[in-house]
């Protein structure tokens, strides 16, 4: 079976990993297994992505607050569609415009049949179309970087941010939020007869997550003894356990789109923190805001977001309740 890989690294990555895998058989014939979960080297034995950075176990320790003591960030209270600002705005131009991830299998990526978006936050930004310019279609969907895209919405060019990162502890402030439409527990990703069935057991592992605040954090408090491997996209980290740089994935709803593309993967430990996401908007947008809250309720309440996950993230699960909003007015 082929697994994916990026095409600029699939022959190089797969050469350097057949050599060196087949060079660790070789030195190992015959050797018991250390008692110890141990690794060896600086990940120069593989290519690392672009952009990813190692994290020590002394320099990952955790901060004062547990991730999981954040609460869910509040937002605008829905309101009615009314006249003038953003909402205008888009309604004369006819398209929403939202930027997108467009490479995370299952929640925004492109259909290798159609090469058309599609993916659950694909979704979730088709439904504020629906609502507010009658036609799910109408969206145009724009690459984001790997940044958080705030110069983006600073600069207009897009309406707002559908990410499959997780909200940090503390809200940039150059960023505004919906509520949290999406809230999953945080897992590990293994290989097929790895031994690691819980947190405990990635003590002196090298663990891939999303290099995002959020996701570094927490994974810092489920195994501060783990060396992090911190990557831009989570595809990068898929290839790094396919490739065994490392011996785990930690992430929460990421984690279905890649045990979906390959079968030798699976789901375990028990449920952790939960990681919350919200789409983002550009401070002062409060109509754009509060229209954004009531689609998200819409889909709440008439069943959609169960179908949308059903649809998008069952390898996580039968769906769960949606999050329940929390409002500051």
């Amino acid at each position: 079976m082929v697994r994916p890989f990026h095409a600029r690294r699939l022959g190089l990555t797969r050469r350097l990993g057949s050599l060196a895998f087949g060079t660790v058989l070789i030195a190992g014939c015959g050797a018991p297994d250390a008692p110890t979960p141990m690794f060896s080297g600086d990940f120069t034995e593989f290519p690392v992505s672009v952009g990813a950075r190692i994290i020590e176990p002394s320099e990952s320790a955790p901060p004062a607050a547990e991730p999981s003591s954040c609460a869910p960030t509040a937002s605008l209270r829905p309101g009615t569609a009314g006249v003038g600002g953003t909402l205008d705005e888009i309604r004369a131009r006819g398209t929403l415009v939202v930027a997108v991830d467009q490479n995370t299998n299952l929640f925004s990526f492109r259909d290798p049949t159609t090469g058309t978006l599609t993916g659950f936050g694909v979704d979730v930004a088709r439904e504020v179309a629906r609502d507010l310019l009658g036609d799910p279609s109408k969206v145009e969907f724009r690459p984001l970087g790997s940044d958080d895209g705030a110069d983006m919405l600073a600069h207009r060019d897009a309406d707002m941010i559908v990410r499959p990162v997780a909200l940090p502890c503390e809200s940039p402030q150059d960023l505004a939020f919906s509520t949290v439409y999406l809230e999953t527990p945080r897992r590990l990703i293994v290989r097929d007869g790895s031994g690691i069935s819980e947190p405990a057991d990635l003590a002196r592992r090298r663990v891939c997550t999303h290099d995002d605040p959020a996701s570094v954090s927490a994974l810092s408090h489920m195994a501060p003894k783990a060396t992090i491997l911190a990557v831009p996209d989570w595809d990068d980290c898929l290839m790094a356990i396919q490739q065994r740089q490392v011996d785990a994935v930690v992430g929460a709803a990421l984690l279905a789109g890649l045990v979906a593309q390959d079968p030798n993967l699976d789901i375990v430990g028990p449920d952790s923190d939960s990681a919350r996401y919200a789409i983002a908007l550009a401070p002062g947008n409060d109509d754009l805001v509060r229209f954004v809250n009531g689609t998200l309720e819409r889909l709440r309440t008439d069943g959609t977001w169960t179908v949308l996950y059903d649809r998008w993230l069952s390898p996580l699960g039968p769906a769960p309740a949606p999050p329940s909003p929390e409002y500051r007015d």
